[in-house]
């Protein structure tokens, strides 16, 4: 007797619609994390940067909202911006959880918190 060999029929449509299936998904969720990404750089660098020492917390918010723009990101308001005065520097937090349709009914939730301490002086 011949021994079977490769995939039938049926087991290449499988593959192929768990391969669909998986390039859905990863089309709808990465520009969430790359967009997750710029905000984690704008962050990461908010400690360093000499413009935003001395700001008010309005100023410092506009601030953060043009970096956000230059790095297109849009989905972010004011609101999604904390600022609070600590000793000697301003704490900025971000919270914010972009949601998504995938397919049909399923949808999909990510939450993202960045913190960074911007020095006063």
């Amino acid at each position: 007797m011949y021994k079977q060999k490769g995939l039938t029929l049926i087991s290449w449509i499988i593959v192929l619609l768990f391969l669909l299936f998986q390039g859905i998904i990863a089309m709808k969720i990465i520009p969430v994390y790359i967009t997750d990404e710029s905000v984690k750089t704008i962050f990461k660098e908010l400690p360093d940067d000499a413009e935003a020492r001395g700001l008010t917390a309005n100023q410092l918010r506009i601030l953060i909202l043009k970096r956000l723009r230059m790095n297109s990101v849009y989905s972010l308001e004011a609101d999604n911006i904390k600022i609070k005065r600590g000793r000697g520097d301003n704490i900025v937090t971000i919270n914010y959880a972009p949601h998504g349709n995938l397919f049909g009914n399923l949808e999909f939730v990510a939450r993202f918190h960045h913190e960074a301490k911007v020095p006063l002086h």
